[in-house]
């Protein structure tokens, strides 16, 4: 079977970032008057989750660096559910695979998964907070505002959300899941609130990012204003949020899932996937056949979105571990998206069945992209029809003409070398 020509292109964002995150820090510092909160002799948790935020390890530096001037001890704790196998070990592997070390931020990680009750909701949901965050003198939640994967709100990835499920750690993320997408669409909010009403959380810190996936904001935010301006935040979020350059797609190429790149593996605002029960599939991007080559080492195993492909290769496959797979996935209750779709000997066979596949249209004419990841979708590969379409448009440079698709030895295509901005 023959396979069609594709073409590198990158595609042209208008985008603002910050160049100085240390000074950014800083001066948020100033604005929120944290002298006034953060006293000298105090211990000081700063929560980090387990996505793939662009500069992690420099933000969380920085802001245990501000703690650090006023005289008071900074502490990382993970906050991120049942991420990590669920285990405090795991938690702190995932935070390693982020580049977030006692070396890289200059403070101490503690890791357990032991919480306290602290309340509950007016639907009677327990509210829990990790012990050492509880035991801490003040909290800083610090999370990524973001659209989130399983559905669309006014709140969605942001500071509640790493309040709630992610200091709640597992128990926290088993009690909202047990209500499936309700539980996180609906119930989550109030979670995250009556969690900073209840603890001693000192200040939210949000980050935002551009189309290129690179700091764009970094606000420090007050715990009485922090549900009004998240909502304003992700809206900003929405704005800066990059998008495949064509809708309709007959495949897609995913080279890596993973949940360094998003938290379902794939994004599912990139792909246009959701697969949760309840919750409406997205009209575009409009993809036929997805395929997933790679699982990314920083994944540790969990090929969490995996379900969202419809193909993928025996390398994927042998990477995945099931434990800490099946205990996310079951966590979350959304249980179609560990599902193993079609599993080939590599790349060459996975194409050629999603061609096969392909009713009514010959593989030269097939509208087929290529990217790295989810995360980083400003350099691809596009097919001869796409690229006829699109490369005369003002945000498409053309970065190398149409060529054969170059198979290794193995029957996987040829690592893409993108520039990640």
């Amino acid at each position: 079977m023959s396979f069609p020509k594709m073409a590198k292109i990158k595609q042209k964002f208008q985008v603002e970032s910050l160049k100085d995150i240390p000074s950014t820090i800083t001066e948020q510092f100033n604005l929120i008057n944290a002298s006034k909160k953060i006293k000298p002799g105090m211990e000081v948790a700063i929560t980090v989750g387990s996505r793939g935020i662009a500069n992690i390890p420099t933000i969380v530096k920085s802001v245990a660096d501000e703690i650090k001037k006023l005289g008071a001890t900074p502490f990382i704790i993970p906050a991120m559910g049942s991420h990590g196998g669920a285990t405090a070990e795991g938690q702190i592997e995932v935070l390693e695979g982020l580049g977030v070390t006692e070396d890289s931020t200059g403070c101490e990680i503690r890791s357990s998964m032991d919480v306290v009750t602290i309340g509950e909701t007016s639907a009677g949901i327990p509210v829990y907070i990790d012990k050492h965050a509880y035991n801490a003198d003040g909290i800083i939640v610090m999370g990524r505002v973001k659209p989130h994967t399983d559905f669309k709100k006014d709140i969605e990835s942001g500071i509640l959300k790493m309040a709630s499920i992610g200091m709640g750690k597992h128990k926290q993320a088993l009690a909202l899941h047990t209500y499936g997408i309700e539980g996180i669409r609906d119930m989550m909010p109030e979670v995250g609130k009556v969690a900073i009403q209840n603890s001693k959380t000192l200040f939210g810190i949000a980050v935002v990012e551009n189309a290129h996936e690179e700091t764009a904001i970094i606000e420090a935010i007050h715990p009485e204003q922090i549900e009004e301006r998240e909502r304003e935040l992700l809206k900003k979020a929405f704005d800066l949020m990059p998008s495949l350059p064509i809708d309709k797609m007959d495949i897609l190429i995913v080279d890596e899932i993973g949940k360094n790149y998003s938290g379902t593996g794939m994004d599912t605002n990139i792909i246009g996937r959701i697969r949760v029960l309840g919750v409406e599939e997205p009209k575009k991007p409009d993809i036929k056949y997805l395929i997933a080559s790679n699982l990314s080492e920083a994944s540790h195993g969990n090929a969490l979105g995996i379900g969202l492909a419809d193909l993928t290769t025996k390398r994927l496959f042998e990477k995945i571990d099931l434990k800490t797979m099946n205990e996310n996935v079951v966590t979350s209750t959304f249980l179609d998206r560990a599902k193993i779709p079609i599993v080939l000997d590599n790349d060459r066979e996975a194409l050629k069945a999603a061609l096969r596949a392909n009713w009514g249209v010959a593989a030269e004419d097939a509208r087929i992209a290529r990217i790295p990841n989810t995360l980083h979708i400003g350099e691809l590969y596009v097919s001869e029809t796409i690229f006829n379409e699109i490369n005369n448009q003002e945000n498409i440079e053309v970065l190398q003409g149409l060529e054969e698709m170059k198979f290794d030895e193995n029957g996987y295509l040829y690592p893409m070398v993108t520039q990640i901005h």
